[in-house]
C-alpha cells in the first residue's frame, strides 16, 4: 500500500466530526495507561476502558493518560464525552495518516506527528501517527499500538527528577514531542551511515547494486522528509502561540525543539543532496569505464581491421599452402576460430566488460 498518501473510497464524504477510524488497525484492543503525579507522590495505573480514567480530570496533580489503539470508535466517543473534547478532535485523532499539525481549541491544544521507526536489514521507515491533547492539569497521548519510545520519560518521572515533577503539563508535552524529535536525528544518522558506505562502494568499484540502494535510500529520505518537516511549521506556531496551556518558561524549551527540528531537516536535506551527486558519479564512473571499452576495442579493430582487408583482397590464393594438405586441417581452422572467441568472452568477463 502507498505510504505517501492512503485514502479509501468509503471515507469519501464523511463529516469532518464523524468517528471513522483511517488507518490500519495495530492492535487488537485499545489500552490506557495513567501516570499522575506531584512533586512527592507517583501513581502508575493500566486501565481496559475510560471508566477508570475519567476521575483524573479532577485532580490537582499533572496527569498523563496515554492510549494505546485508535480503531475502537466506541472507546473514541467514550474519551470525547468524558474529557469534554469535540467530536472533530477525536475524528482528526483517529485519521492516522493526516498530515502533522497544531490547532487551539477552547479548552486544550491539538498536536499530532510522526514517530517513525527504521528496519536497517531492509532499509525501511515506518511510521505511526502521534498526538497530543493538551489542557490545563491532564496531557491525553494516542497510539497506534503498544511498545514505544517514551519509556525513558517516564523512568525520569518515576525517579522524582526535580524539573519533570514540579513543572506542568506544557513541559510534559515538550518532554515528549523532544523524545520523538531525538528518534528523528537518530534514525538520520542511521541512513546517513548507510549512504556514507555506499559513496565508499561507489568509489572502489561501481555495479549494478548500486542503484538498487540508490533507489531505497532515495525513497526512505524523501519520506523522512514528508514526515518531518511539518513539524518545524508546528514548533513555529507553537512558538508564537500566546495560550492559556503554555507557560512563559517553555519559551526556550519550543527554541530548543526548533533547533533539533531544523537539524534534522538540513542532515536529510543534506544526505539527500549527496545520493543525488553519488548518482552523477556513477553515471560518471560507468561513461569513463565505457569509453575505456571502447577504446581498447577500437584499437583492437584497428589492428586486425588492414590484417583482414589484406587477406580479403588475395583470399590467401597462393599456389603453397600446406594446411590444404592436412588431413584434419579443416577441423583445426574450427578449433582455433571457436578457442579465439571463447578467449575474447572469457577476457571480456574477466574485465567485466560483459
Amino acid at each position: 500500500m502507498a505510504r505517501f498518501l492512503k485514502s479509501k473510497k468509503e471515507e469519501i464524504g464523511l463529516a469532518p466530526d464523524a468517528l471513522h477510524f483511517r488507518g490500519e488497525k495495530k492492535s487488537n484492543k485499545v489500552l490506557l495507561t495513567v501516570i499522575d503525579y506531584d512533586s512527592e507522590n507517583l501513581c502508575e495505573v493500566s486501565a481496559e476502558n475510560v471508566e477508570e480514567v475519567i476521575h483524573y480530570k479532577n485532580s490537582q496533580t499533572t496527569t498523563w493518560v496515554n492510549v494505546y489503539g485508535l480503531h475502537d470508535e466506541k472507546v473514541m466517543q467514550e474519551i470525547s464525552t468524558g474529557f469534554e473534547l469535540e467530536s472533530i478532535i477525536l475524528s482528526d485523532v483517529m485519521d492516522t495518516h493526516a498530515r502533522p499539525k497544531l490547532h487551539e481549541y477552547d479548552n486544550c491544544i491539538y498536536i499530532s506527528l510522526k514517530m517513525l521507526q527504521y528496519n536497517e536489514k531492509i532499509n525501511f521507515i515506518s511510521s505511526e501517527n502521534l498526538v497530543i491533547i493538551i489542557k490545563q492539569d491532564i496531557i491525553i497521548s494516542f497510539q497506534e499500538k503498544k511498545g514505544d519510545i517514551f519509556e525513558p520519560l517516564r523512568e525520569r518521572i518515576r525517579k522524582s527528577k526535580r524539573r519533570i515533577r514540579t513543572l506542568g503539563t506544557d513541559y510534559l508535552a515538550f518532554a515528549i514531542i523532544d523524545i520523538v524529535f531525538d528518534n528523528y536525528k537518530y534514525i538520520i544518522s542511521r541512513i546517513g551511515d548507510k549512504i556514507e558506505s555506499l559513496e565508499e562502494r561507489l568509489l572502489s568499484k561501481p555495479t549494478k547494486s548500486f542503484l538498487i540502494d540508490f533507489d531505497k535510500y532515495k525513497r526512505e529520505i524523501i519520506y523522512l522528509n514528508k514526515s518531518i518537516k511539518p513539524c518545524r511549521d508546528m514548533t513555529l506556531e507553537l512558538m508564537k502561540m500566546e495560550s492559556e496551556f503554555l507557560n512563559d518558561y517553555l519559551e526556550v524549551h519550543l527554541k530548543e525543539l526548533n533547533e533539533n527540528i531544523t537539524h534534522s531537516i538540513e542532515s536529510a536535506e543534506s544526505y539527500r543532496e549527496i545520493l543525488i551527486d553519488q548518482l552523477n558519479i556513477y553515471h560518471t564512473t560507468v561513461s569513463s569505464s565505457l569509453n575505456d571499452i571502447m577504446k581498447f576495442l577500437t584499437v583492437f579493430s584497428v589492428i586486425f581491421i588492414p590484417l583482414t582487408f589484406i587477406a580479403g583482397v588475395y583470399g590467401t590464393n597462393f599456389d603453397y599452402l600446406p594446411e590444404l594438405h592436412f588431413k584434419y586441417g579443416y577441423f583445426m581452422m574450427w578449433g582455433v576460430m571457436i578457442f579465439s572467441a571463447i578467449s575474447m568472452i572469457i577476457y571480456f568477463k574477466w574485465k567485466k566488460w560483459m
